[in-house]
């Protein structure tokens, strides 16, 4: 797979994972949680402290269309706050993403994408060689769902540049979709952060010290949370570990141009004979216990 990113607390997790249970092309960074040169780093940080050595470029450094906007209200103003985590050991391999993304696909047979953030990187890449569409094993990423949280219909990956997120949705290729509806289900309850500060005894504190502070990020602004929904680790689980999903397959548009719902992803629900053909698996429910025994798992692994 290649990792498509804006690191992000849950983003470091799906690195994490990734690493640990996927071949692991390389990873890309687009501007998200935070702007491009803090998620790039972040993503160097964590790749270094899970031991991979897969290549990493920095891509898009704003949307498609509109100005960016950052989720520092939820994440802190490194994108990754929580924790004093170690000096990157080295920038960005490039700042050629998009290209790649390509000539990694095309030099490579049954590549997943793997986007955790906004669709910039992933779009541009589909945009600029239409064959690739056809090339990939398919896209699983994290975004939309039947609820929003930037909007009351609009998830934040989605919302920040749906342009990209039509193109991708679009594109004929097979998608795999983790939206609110199944990431709401995975939170990490003090028990579980517990559980991974437990599975390494350096790593595991740092990264304990992330979720905390993610945790109360959550907390403070949902009503029945006991932890921050881990969002973009779903994409790479529904890869390494698709046994713990149920899933359905679900026509699936953005709305681009709506004043009430620009960034939402329509899923058709409706159970009539005549609607249009799926062009999604939908992830429905996961397994939150097994899916944490498996973050712990990639956790203990690191060096």
């Amino acid at each position: 797979m290649i990792l498509d990113c804006d690191p992000g607390h849950d983003d470091a997790f799906a690195l994490i994972v990734a690493a640990k249970f996927a071949d692991l092309l390389g990873v890309t960074t687009v501007a998200g949680n935070a702007p491009l040169e803090l998620t790039t780093r972040n993503a160097r940080i964590i790749l270094d402290l899970c031991g991979s050595r897969a290549a990493l470029h920095s891509g898009a450094n704003k949307p498609l269309v509109q100005p960016p906007v950052f989720a520092d209200y939820v994440h802190g103003k490194s994108g990754m706050d929580g924790a004093v985590l170690p000096e990157p050991s080295r920038p960005a391999d490039s700042t050629r993403a998009i290209d790649f993304i390509i000539d990694t696909v095309r030099a490579n047979s049954d590549v997943w994408l793997v986007p955790t953030g906004p669709l910039t990187n992933i779009a541009l890449a589909l945009t600029r060689a239409p064959d690739l569409a056809k090339r990939i094993a398919g896209i699983s990423l994290m975004g939309g769902g039947r609820l929003g949280n930037r909007t009351p219909t609009a998830e934040f990956n989605i919302w920040l540049d749906p342009e990209a997120a039509a193109t991708v949705f679009s594109c004929g290729a097979p998608i795999t979709m983790a939206g609110l509806h199944l990431t709401h289900e995975f939170q990490a309850s003090p028990t579980r952060i517990a559980a991974v500060e437990a599975s390494h005894p350096r790593v595991g504190s740092l990264l304990a010290g992330l979720l905390r502070f993610f945790s109360k990020s959550y907390v403070d602004r949902h009503v029945g949370f006991v932890g921050p929904a881990m969002h973009d680790v779903c994409s790479v689980l529904a890869l390494t570990h698709a046994h713990l999903f149920e899933s359905s397959q679900k026509f699936v548009a953005v709305d681009v141009n709506g004043n009430h719902t620009r960034g939402m992803t329509v899923i058709d629900d409706r159970q009539l004979v005549q609607r249009p053909a799926a062009t999604a698996t939908v992830l429905e429910r996961i397994d939150a216990d097994a899916g944490f025994a498996a973050i712990c798992e990639a956790v203990a692994a690191c060096p």
